[in-house]
């Protein structure tokens, strides 16, 4: 059984990764966690903790980060969170029994790898903000870490960012907060980055949402294709505003990583400047990290959908 520790960052995705996880058999997800990166910290709690209501089997708390990033995601983007935290099927009566912690986010994360038995997996599909605050209060914790799989960075030509002042070199998570990935990069914490690479081979297309739709007579499927309607559709060209589905093939690497190939490389990121946020190759002074370069798009769409079927 996997230890898992899962802290987001309020999104579509973000919200729907963790649906999957609960969803998971071979997945102990031992706390969870929001941050206010893309997204509005308190709806994206909210919803976090009206999810387990409404699927998990046995309580799980919720921490909220008061971390704050560097560069401010769109407010667009921000406000999907306000829309899962309204959807039906989470707002039905449920027992409650995903409290809001007092403590901070990265105080929950220190707490829960403490307490687990055994190592942790971290989950992370925002920022690394709080991971950093975490090995910054207790560089020990790090011990107790079994890796950290993370949807960020790229090493394309082209990232995901395309803000004034910006080359567009970056992804977006890395660019909210270039620092944060510059502290966990100087820890020896073995890191699997989901990078674009490979998100990019999973556009969220009109093929997939029709997929959804001629299986919403089941619950978890119509839950998929009804969030997701909340975001706008790849038809004619890529924009800023494309929807890959970044998080959700992050978390279900988790649940079945022979969906994807990866590579080593060493890395390193620019914190500062045109180019803040942007990972590169750096074989002289990088640190290494397991790059994600490839998903077997059929077989993913396939397993997030048969997950999804199991939600009652």
């Amino acid at each position: 059984m996997k230890q898992i520790y899962f802290n987001h960052d309020g999104g579509v995705d973000d919200l729907i990764s963790l649906f999957l996880l609960l969803h998971m058999d071979d997945v102990n997800l031992i706390g969870v966690s929001a941050i206010g990166a893309d997204s509005y910290v308190e709806p994206a709690v909210s919803a976090s903790q009206k999810m387990i209501n409404r699927f998990s089997k046995h309580p799980i708390d919720v921490a909220a980060s008061k971390q704050r990033g560097k560069n401010p995601f769109p407010k667009d983007w921000r406000m999907h969170a306000f829309f899962m935290d309204a959807l039906p099927i989470l707002n039905e009566t449920n027992k409650a029994h995903a409290n809001l912690l007092k403590q901070d986010a990265y105080q929950d994360i220190i707490e829960k790898i403490r307490n687990s038995p055994d190592s942790v997996t971290l989950l992370f599909t925002g920022p690394l903000t709080d991971l950093a605050k975490v090995v910054t209060v207790d560089p020990t914790i790090v011990d107790r870490v079994e890796r950290l799989v993370w949807m960020g960075g790229t090493f394309l030509d082209k990232g995901n960012v395309e803000e004034p002042e910006h080359d567009g070199s970056a992804e977006w998570n890395a660019f909210w907060d270039p620092e944060a990935v510059q502290t966990v990069f100087d820890t020896n914490i073995h890191i699997d980055m989901v990078a674009l690479e490979s998100t990019n081979r999973v556009p969220l297309t009109w093929e997939v949402r029709q997929a959804w739709a001629n299986e919403r007579h089941f619950p978890g499927v119509d839950f998929l294709g009804v969030s997701y309607a909340a975001v706008p559709p790849l038809t004619h060209f890529q924009t800023n505003s494309t929807y890959f589905l970044w998080d959700v093939l992050t978390t279900a690497y988790i649940g079945k990583p022979e969906l994807v190939q990866q590579h080593a490389v060493k890395a390193n990121i620019y914190t500062e400047g045109p180019s803040q946020g942007q990972t590169y190759i750096d074989d002289i002074h990088g640190r290494t990290v397991s790059v994600v370069d490839y998903v077997e798009r059929d077989a993913f769409f396939k397993y997030i959908t048969d997950l999804a079927k199991h939600a009652k």
